[in-house]
């Protein structure tokens, strides 16, 4: 374990995308993957990487991330310098909230300086991705760089939220541009260029010397890469870090995904049920850890009225799961759901708590915790009249939330 290296991860704010998932929770408490919290990759990262000195800043509606890291990762030895640590705003030069990424450091600039590490990870807690940052501190080391900035090759096909990084042949960051939007494409095309992926290590002395530079009131929901870094390019070495390097005991997947929309939530968790999934979460010295409640085996039994074996087809199911006479095709199952006699879902995630009534019909839905889903309802078959009740992506994803229908107890 090294305690060379403080780790900052940002899980302050509701976040782009998957809205309304972010409804009632920040985005780093999203579910995913049929069990997971999305903050439980970066965190998984920090503990197989060796560095386990992690703050956690949050602020947006987040009792239910507190109460996950309190569940899922009290595994850190303090006797050891060990900790994950959730900060919210602690308001200790103004009454003010946490302003955006930037202003979240700088208000935590006396964490930083009481710690002895000599370098600062910062850390969006809002991706999905697995990564070695312990090779990421080994070439930042390596390179006498100030700032080291992990980059991933893009297609001009993807749009998203991260800004572009220009390199030259030394791999050093030349400056940054802004995401490309959905109006460039034509002009981008299919041209591969390279993104930052919210993945910032600076030296600890440099940074709080380019705090302290910076007056107060400033920069304060600014961008780290586009309006903190990019400043700095001309006069300082600021390196790139090629994501997915054949470095490292983390298999080179090369996933990454900041589930910018609904329909790149829904596909990033349909893609884990692919024969060869593009993320690999069965690597077994490189496990997610989460939270898992006490719950029996996932099970299928007869239905109580047809005695139809429940059935299920390329589908995650968790623990506490039960299919009585129901059918689950190309589906992620949370723990917990009940799936009754004659239901049907289909290429569809379902929280935790779940119930499909008897005879039901999902079809490309996402549905929030605890939900009731009545008898004989039909959901994501007719869209025009989904659209009338619920939220509907651009591609056809039905998202049942609190504030809809078919509540049937408290979520978070």
């Amino acid at each position: 374990m090294s305690t060379d290296t403080l780790i900052l991860v940002l899980a302050i704010d509701r976040g782009t995308g998957p809205d309304p998932l972010t409804l009632h929770r920040t985005k780093a408490a999203v579910p995913f993957g049929g069990k997971y919290r999305v903050i439980d990759f970066t965190l998984a990262n920090c503990l197989h990487s060796g560095l386990r000195q992690v703050l956690v800043l949050t602020q947006y509606k987040s009792h239910s991330l507190h109460k996950h890291l309190r569940d899922g990762w009290s595994l850190f030895n303090p006797e050891l310098s060990e900790f994950i640590t959730p900060v919210p705003p602690q308001m200790r030069e103004s009454q003010e909230w946490y302003a955006g990424p930037f202003d979240a450091i700088r208000q935590n600039r006396y964490l930083i300086e009481r710690n002895r590490a000599n370098h600062v990870l910062v850390l969006d807690g809002n991706a999905v991705y697995r990564m070695d940052y312990a090779e990421l501190v080994r070439a930042h080391r390596d390179s006498a760089s100030q700032i080291t900035v992990a980059v991933r090759t893009t297609s001009g096909l993807d749009t998203g939220t991260q800004a572009r990084a220009i390199v030259n042949d030394d791999e050093r960051i030349q400056t940054f541009l802004p995401p490309v939007t959905p109006e460039q494409l034509e002009v981008v095309g299919n041209t591969e260029y390279l993104t930052t992926m919210g993945v910032y290590l600076f030296d600890k002395k440099f940074l709080l010397e380019q705090l302290n530079k910076i007056e107060r009131g400033s920069l304060l929901d600014a961008n780290l890469a586009l309006d903190l870094i990019a400043p700095l390019t001309s006069e300082y070495l600021v390196s790139a870090y090629r994501f997915g390097q054949m470095r490292g005991r983390v298999t080179p997947d090369r996933y990454w995904s900041d589930l910018a929309s609904i329909d790149a939530y829904y596909q990033a968790n349909m893609a884990l049920l692919r024969a060869e999934p593009p993320l690999n979460l069965y690597q077994a010295n490189w496990t997610i850890n989460t939270y898992q409640g006490q719950y029996p085996p996932a099970r299928t039994v007869p239905g109580a009225i047809s005695g139809n074996e429940g059935v299920f087809v390329n589908s995650m199911l968790a623990a506490g799961t039960v299919i009585s006479g129901g059918g689950v095709n190309h589906s992620i199952l949370f723990p917990r759901v009940k799936v009754q006699d004659g239901a049907i879902v289909e290429a569809s995630i379902l929280f935790d708590g779940v119930i499909v009534g008897a005879g039901a019909h999902l079809q490309n839905c996402i549905i929030e915790k605890e939900i009731e889903i009545p008898a004989g309802e039909q959901i994501g078959l007719d869209l025009k009249r989904d659209r009338e009740r619920f939220t509907v992506s651009d591609s056809g994803i039905v998202v049942v939330t609190k504030k809809d229908l078919f509540l049937a107890g408290e979520h978070e």
